[in-house]
């Protein structure tokens, strides 16, 4: 179990050292090609790919951090503090979305005109497009293989770095056909969709903080495992919660009274181990006895 955890961390760092270099080079390239075309959209999406950097050594260190054993400070480990990593990494979403829309509405309120001098700009930008689009779907895919939620907030910020490539395009395309108002247009609304995005993450990292319990759907499922489970005749209590990425259930269960102490404690670690087993994001699997006899349960 511990074994495929490190991996796991190790993986999404990996992925994340990659996605460094690549933005490192896409932030040169346009800024180089911006320069040159004469595109202050284009030296804009430069900068914004420059912040993915930022966002992505952030995620790095949430990994590292939250991946600590637990210790006499910390008995329940430190899983949340990647669900702080992300909820930084979603402000910074939002705050890029919201300056992109601004900007986007200063240009038409000053109805400014930038003229694009040749076509370099627009080949970096699509460049960029297919680059970061297949840098989201790769780290998606990742960050939900080892269900990281900072992985997950980094991979957005690609998506938005795309998103933003895309109205730098539309931008120096109506600016090379004369319709100068289309890259403010473009910027407000992919400006929305990035805000969206930020949101969501945020929306996400704060129940995983504030011990939200887990979707309707999986805990039926871990019901349905713990009452299929021998000796199990139903279940009293039953709670669960987000710990960072990672799930606690709380569970009495009911068995019957006239059950011996010690066969009373086999159902329990059986229950135990079937329900974690089951589910390899459930960190701990907290079982109680509610001993009852056919009389109890007709009251």
């Amino acid at each position: 179990m511990t074994k495929t955890k490190v991996s796991n961390k190790d993986l999404a760092i990996k992925i994340s050292v990659v996605s460094i270099a690549i933005n490192i080079i896409l932030s040169i390239l346009k800024l180089i090609a911006g320069i040159i075309s004469h595109s202050s959209a284009m030296i804009s999406d430069a900068v914004h790919s420059a912040s993915d950097v930022v966002s992505t050594i952030v995620v790095i260190v949430g990994l590292n951090i939250s991946s600590k054993q637990a210790d006499k400070e910390h008995p329940y480990g430190h899983d949340r503090l990647e669900s702080i990593s992300a909820l930084l990494l979603s402000i910074i979403l939002a705050g890029t979305g919201l300056m992109i829309g601004l900007s986007g509405i200063k240009n038409i309120i000053n109805g400014t005109v930038q003229e694009i001098t040749n076509s370099i700009a627009l080949g970096s930008g699509i460049l960029s497009i297919v680059v970061k689009e297949v840098q989201y779907q790769y780290t998606r895919k990742v960050a939900k293989k080892v269900n990281s939620d900072s992985l997950m907030a980094d991979a957005w910020h690609h998506r938005s770095d795309a998103l933003s490539s895309v109205g730098s395009c539309i931008g120096i395309i109506g600016t090379m056909a004369g319709i100068y108002i289309m890259d403010s247009i473009a910027s407000i609304v992919i400006s929305v969709f990035i805000i969206h995005a930020g949101y969501q993450i945020m929306k996400e990292s704060i129940d995983k903080l504030i011990d939200k319990s887990c979707d309707d759907k999986t805990i039926a499922k871990i019901e349905t495992v713990i009452v299929s489970q021998e000796g199990v005749k139903g279940i009293d209590e039953f709670r669960t919660r987000l710990f960072g990425s990672k799930i606690y259930v709380d569970v009495t269960i009911l068995i019957d009274g006239n059950t011996i102490l010690k066969d009373a404690h086999a159902i329990s670690e059986n229950v135990h181990d079937a329900v974690e087993n089951a589910f390899p994001n459930i960190k701990h699997c907290m079982i109680h006895i509610h001993p009852f006899t056919p009389i109890e349960n007709n009251d």
